[in-house]
């Protein structure tokens, strides 16, 4: 079972994920694509990522944004590394579509 964070790590950790945000015991940040075709390849690409890391996000896609929250189930509903981890490798695909 992962470990919660605390919210001091969490602000740590954030201070390194541009645009990401901690509220509600979740990660989350919120893209924006071109369109609609660039914003579910951004998805598509990304649940590659996520299968990997066996490790699956909350996603909404509306047009062309896509917004992503992370918190880990088997700790409680909580942010752990594992979240982080994966909004890291998010940070990456996305970097790689602007």
């Amino acid at each position: 079972m992962s470990t919660a964070l605390n919210e001091s790590q969490i602000q740590d950790a954030l201070a390194k994920l541009p645009g990401w945000a901690f509220a509600d015991d979740s990660i989350s940040k919120t893209y924006r694509f071109a369109g609609f075709p660039e914003a579910i390849g951004f998805i598509a690409e990304m649940a590659f990522a996520c299968e990997k890391a066996n490790h699956h996000p909350e996603l909404s896609n509306v047009y062309s944004t896509v917004t992503i929250r992370l918190r880990t189930h088997d700790a409680g509903n909580k942010v752990t590394e594992k979240d982080v981890n994966l909004a890291g490798e998010i940070e990456k695909l996305a970097k790689k579509r602007a």
